[in-house]
């Protein structure tokens, strides 16, 4: 298994589009994704999950991956939501 925590950084957090992003980027990876933030882990793949976790700025977050392509897709997938911010409106 391979896993990466961070703090989201961005003012919006993962709202509606950063998710669907998110869940579509995740669903092309033959690993198990999972997010583990505020105590739940939930399935990566699925975007009322990933919606339902509420994750707003300061969130300390954690993507795990276990299968043939782990370590591209923690990989991948930490930077997608890192890129997030670039793209944050203040």
């Amino acid at each position: 298994m391979t896993k990466k925590t961070f703090v989201i950084d961005n003012n919006t957090g993962i709202h509606a589009r950063p998710a669907s992003l998110f869940v579509q980027a995740a669903a092309k990876f033959k690993s198990k994704v999972e997010i583990t933030a505020k105590g739940r882990t939930i399935d990566a793949k699925s975007i009322i999950m990933v919606m339902g976790m509420g994750l707003v700025k300061g969130t300390e977050v954690t993507i795990s991956a276990e299968g043939p392509d782990e370590k591209t897709a923690v990989k991948d997938l930490v930077a997608l939501v890192l890129s997030f911010k670039e793209n944050d409106k203040e």
